[in-house]
């Protein structure tokens, strides 16, 4: 009987995630569990009104409830000159209010306690005398002329619009259309949604008033850049400052901004001289931070007669809530919006955006895409879709008209944008096969017949991944880059120590198997550090699906350094010419000897107790990876819906998704990460909404009115891949962690379009409810 051969975890083997050990066990550290000698506990009054300038603040019967310690107020804060604070924007974001709020769950007040318990109902015993002033809660309304201003304290402001941004080449573009034979127009919204990780947001910070050193435990995607923009904020020196970002419970980019209760609850450690725990509630995390999309976009496709796509022309106005403190580099003010020509060989594109503050909460961030590629994605992606509609072809076949063919790649797109490789037929394809599409087709047909509604939804995306490079890519001045440190010890045991930070994608598995691969150690033997800046090399951190292009990157390139020293080493041991030394698979040998070698366990004893003469000891080394371009993941998903025409009710028969995303490192763990993203975006298609009444009310501060998808509701997925290596990657890799809720909100929409475009509906928004699919039946006459 044959003996399987255990797994020793190369690029391509699907391991068990090392982590998981650990967590189903119940033994994760997360922030929550950090219980320090004398810990103080913090609680924050929040304004129930989205505008109003406040006229007073009354402490007194908060600071009288036995085991309150303290209460802050932005007066205070402002006596230290802590009252506002740089956003990853470029603009400024009240810590505590001083003038007035502008949103519901601004933070006005905070309680310091003894007690968890004692600091929540301290803060509710926070008097404050507000004068409610006129909410704006859309950026249309904000743009009017004589809208109430809302950043006001800002000098020179004298309106709610923030930035107007272009790409792309309007003068080229505008000739596209004059030579066009037909132009499909849509206006779409994509709503707010929040990233709503398990864990919710906190910090403990503990600075000793004897050394001035302060210790941070924080729910951070980026620690090190968070150490140093903590520096600038609070004035503390950085080498002074640790950060420890324990187990993450999800983050989604929900974790990168800086928020209020983290300066807070470090000035107040400052000042008390004791530890002080701060963990916002579900509805704290729901109101007050990041948020994702928002977009409200225009877009105008240039067609040929024959279905080529000619031009693209889009706007989009973006609502930034009251700071604009979105999550991504500097340069690009929308993000990376402009990627919005997908996956199709458009000769011609313009993209204009602008921004608004409104009363809303701030934060845009990357929530489980790049940075703004979601909301693009979905725009080209259902604009194709009524083209389709329009001019009677089929979806599947206008995108295999217009793909960018794979002898074009490398591809400069109409943006500037320059995509590495893909092969986006060959994915199209695939899906096709899989569902079955040209059978279901025929299947559509005879229902139509019947007057029964049936829709086949096709969208195909293009991600952006990866960021830098840091000439171009930088978030608050800090390039893009990021780093590895591997140590090999005397016994061929390892330990490699990341820039990046994860929050469930598996880092401690997939990034061990790097090392696998590229040294031949087995990964049960690679300790895997990360989130503690004392301990580990300075990165950017993880976020916009840039862990595997870019750290991942700098794992590989440090294992090669440290390989090319084991060679030499092994040539040393073998008396052998460098030159004619070979590796593979964790073996170092003479060229046409194999069986003379040394494992690269024999290297590294060797390299701290028998050296070459005039080498340097030890096995290890530190890289710096700044990416010379980005990767760009690529997929069709396809999804067949059934519509009820009495309810409106949309029921998910199928969804297939189609894969690419270069060289897979764990197989398992990208399958787990797409299943994520796809059910994501199923809940964003069909449930998931962030909205506000006219006074700026949160409608969804909660899980009773903010729905996720459970495993009652998510359909089954079918899943399927091609591979096209990124040809800069070292090991190819594309990155795949957010490309599935890139892809699959149009696909899901679409479906329902397709099911009722020949009614003449050819757009709902997002989500797409039932309520919303009947309403739209019952005006074209087509409900029962």
């Amino acid at each position: 009987m044959a003996v399987e051969t255990p797994l020793k975890g190369n690029i391509g083997e699907s391991i068990r995630r090392k982590e998981d050990d650990r967590f189903i066990r119940g033994r994760g550290n997360y922030l929550d569990d950090i219980a320090l000698p004398g810990m103080l506990h913090m609680s924050i009054h929040r304004s129930p009104f989205a505008h109003a300038r406040i006229k007073s603040i009354n402490t007194e019967a908060a600071s009288a409830v036995p085991g309150v310690i303290a209460v802050v107020t932005g007066a205070l804060l402002a006596q230290h000159k802590l009252a506002w604070m740089p956003t990853l924007s470029g603009d400024t974001q009240a810590v505590l209010v001083t003038d007035k709020v502008r949103f519901q769950g601004q933070e006005v007040a905070c309680v310091i306690a003894t007690d968890p318990y004692v600091a929540r109902d301290a803060a509710a015993l926070v008097e404050v005398d507000y004068e409610v002033l006129p909410a704006v809660v859309s950026p249309q309304n904000a743009l009017k002329p004589g809208a109430p201003l809302i950043r006001d304290e800002k000098e020179g402001q004298t309106n709610n619009h923030i930035y107007h941004w272009e790409a792309g080449d309007k003068a080229k573009t505008d000739e596209a259309f004059a030579k066009a034979d037909r132009v499909v127009k849509l206006d779409t919204f994509y709503p707010r949604c929040h990233p709503s990780p398990l864990e919710t947001c906190g910090i403990v910070a503990d600075i000793n008033s004897a050394t001035g050193h302060a210790t941070l435990y924080m729910t951070s995607q980026a620690p090190h850049a968070h150490r140093t923009l903590f520096a600038i904020v609070a004035g503390l020196p950085e080498q002074n400052i640790r950060i420890i970002s324990p187990d993450i419970g999800g983050g989604f980019g929900n974790k990168v901004p800086i928020y209020p209760g983290y300066v807070v609850a470090t000035a107040a450690s400052l000042l008390i001289g004791k530890p002080v725990k701060w963990v916002e509630d579900r509805s704290e995390n729901l109101i007050s931070t990041g948020f994702a999309r928002d977009f409200h976009m225009s877009g105008e496709m240039a067609l040929s007669n024959e279905g080529r796509i000619l031009g693209l022309r889009v706007k989009l106005l973006s609502d930034n809530g009251a700071f604009y403190a979105d999550a991504q580099p500097t340069k690009f003010k929308a993000g990376l919006f402009h990627i919005v020509t997908g996956s199709y060989d458009v000769a011609a594109a313009h993209v204009e955006a602008d921004g608004a503050y409104t009363n809303k909460a701030p934060g845009g961030v990357a929530y489980r895409c790049s940075f703004r590629v979601t909301e693009a994605s979905y725009l080209i992606e259902r604009l194709v879709e009524n083209a389709a509609i329009e001019m009677k072809m089929d979806p599947a076949d206008i995108r295999l008209k217009n793909f960018i063919k794979p002898e074009q790649f490398p591809y400069t797109s109409a943006t500037g944008f320059e995509y590495d490789s893909g092969d986006y037929p060959r994915a199209m394809q695939l899906a096709l096969d899989k569902l079955g599409y040209r059978e279901l087709r025929k299947e559509q047909a005879e229902k139509r017949k019947k007057g029964e509604l049936m829709g086949i939804g096709v969208a195909s995306f293009t991600e952006v991944v990866g960021a830098g490079p840091g000439k171009h890519y930088d978030i608050a001045g800090l390039r893009m880059f990021d780093s590895a440190e591997l140590r090999v010890h005397p016994t061929g045991k390892a330990i490699l120590k990341l820039g990046v930070k994860s929050q469930g994608q598996g880092h401690e598995t997939t990034f061990a198997q790097i090392v696998t691969e590229e040294l031949g150690i087995p990964a049960a033997d690679v300790e895997v550090q990360e989130g503690d800046t004392d301990n580990t090399p300075y990165g950017l951190g993880t976020y916009a699906s840039r862990s595997t292009p870019v750290g991942g990157a700098a794992t590989a390139m440090v294992s090669r350094k440290l390989r090319d020293k084991a060679k030499k080493i092994a040539a040393h041991l073998l008396e052998a010419s460098e030159v004619d030394i070979e590796f593979d698979h964790g073996k170092f040998f003479v060229r046409g000897s194999p069986s003379k070698s040394k494992t690269i366990q024999d290297v590294a004893f060797a390299a701290y107790t028998n050296l070459p003469d005039g080498m340097e000891a030890g096995l290890e080394g530190v890289t710096y990876y700044d990416p010379p371009n980005m990767t760009y993941p690529f997929g069709t998903y396809l999804v067949v819906v059934d519509i009820d025409r009495g309810t409106g009710q949309v029921k998910v028969r199928r969804m297939v998704a189609v894969d690419d995303c270069g060289v897979r490192i764990n197989p398992m763990v990208v399958e787990g990460q797409i299943h994520g993203g796809l059910t994501e975006g199923f809940g964003i298609a069909f449930m998931q909404l962030i909205t506000f009444d006219e006074e700026g009310n949160c409608l969804g501060s909660n899980f009773t009115d903010y729905l996720l998808p459970t495993a009652w509701e998510t359909p089954k997925f079918e899943m399927g891949e091609t591979v096209t290596p990124s040809p800069h990657h070292p090991i190819g890799a594309k990155g795949v962690g957010e490309s599935a809720t890139v892809g699959s909100p149009a696909a899901f929409v679409n479906a329902v379009i397709d099911a009722v475009g020949h009614l003449g509906i050819t757009n709902i928004d997002m989500p797409v409810t039932s309520d919303k699919v009947w309403e739209a039946l019952n005006k074209a006459g087509a409900a029962e």
